[in-house]
């Protein structure tokens, strides 16, 4: 009998979000689950691990039919890390993170502790998968979109990811027209801080601001988005921007 493959999910909204809920009863579905997740909100928590501070697991009951959840005290990469090395027997077969509240489309991946958490899953090994939906209530419907999260990831399963690649991979909340593979658009957060004062006088600043796409073409994640479609981006943690290696060869270094 062919052996189930093994799934950890993880995320950066919490272990008891909503999202993680959804993205672990599809899952349930394909394989055998274990859910190592933050036991607090850790939104735009980017690749932070925790260095400096004690860091603590727990194995808590929230869906009777698992055996094996986890809350972690650290960020969503630390989830994945302690997930690897402490808690699983063997590597698992896929990793998903999220799904998140929100979306993590564009420049947004840079942020992303949903996304953040799937990159350290590849830099494992692990094929990994990053979902997020464009919705950031915490009551939002994943009802619609799990069909969707199953096709991705039975695909990914079958058929596997380059090396060293992920999937970001963002799901609208209107009625989804189809899938499209799609590059990264170029996008900003044109941001500002709000700047107070607190009753003892002391000042203190909340940032907000304004995300403006700067790019026009049809190819991308935020166009799919747009139209109504999910968006497929493939990453990855190779940082290097080899077109510009010639260039810096030109310089007077030596």
């Amino acid at each position: 009998m062919k052996q189930k493959p093994l799934i950890l999910v993880t995320n950066d909204d919490s272990i008891v979000a909503p999202g993680i809920r959804a993205l672990i009863e599809v899952m349930k579905e394909i394989g055998e689950v274990i859910v190592v997740a933050p036991d607090s909100p850790q939104s735009a928590m980017g690749h932070a691990i925790t260095i400096n501070n004690t860091l603590h697991i727990e194995k808590v009951t929230i869906d009777p039919s698992l055996e094996n959840e986890y809350s972690c005290s650290g960020t969503p990469v630390d989830c994945v890390k302690i997930a690897v090395h402490e808690i699983l027997k063997r590597k698992p077969d896929l990793c998903v993170s999220g799904i998140n509240h929100g979306s993590n489309s564009s420049i947004n991946v840079i942020y992303s502790g949903t996304m953040s958490a799937a990159v350290e899953a590849g830099i494992e090994g692990i094929p990994a998968i990053g979902f997020s939906l464009l919705d950031f209530s915490w009551n939002a419907d994943f009802e619609p979109v799990k069909p969707y999260v199953k096709k991705i990831v039975m695909e990914v399963l079958e058929k596997g990811l380059p090396d060293g690649v992920i999937l970001n991979v963002n799901l609208p909340k209107t009625e989804i027209k189809g899938i499209k593979v799609c590059r990264q658009a170029k996008a900003v957060w044109e941001e500002r801080f709000d700047k107070r004062t607190n009753p003892q006088g002391k000042e203190y600043y909340w940032l907000t601001g304004e995300f403006v796409n700067l790019d026009k073409g049809e190819d991308t994640d935020e166009w799919a988005l747009k139209h109504d479609y999910i968006s497929i981006v493939p990453v990855q943690f190779d940082l290097t921007a080899h077109h510009a290696i010639q260039q810096l060869n030109t310089w007077e270094l030596q």
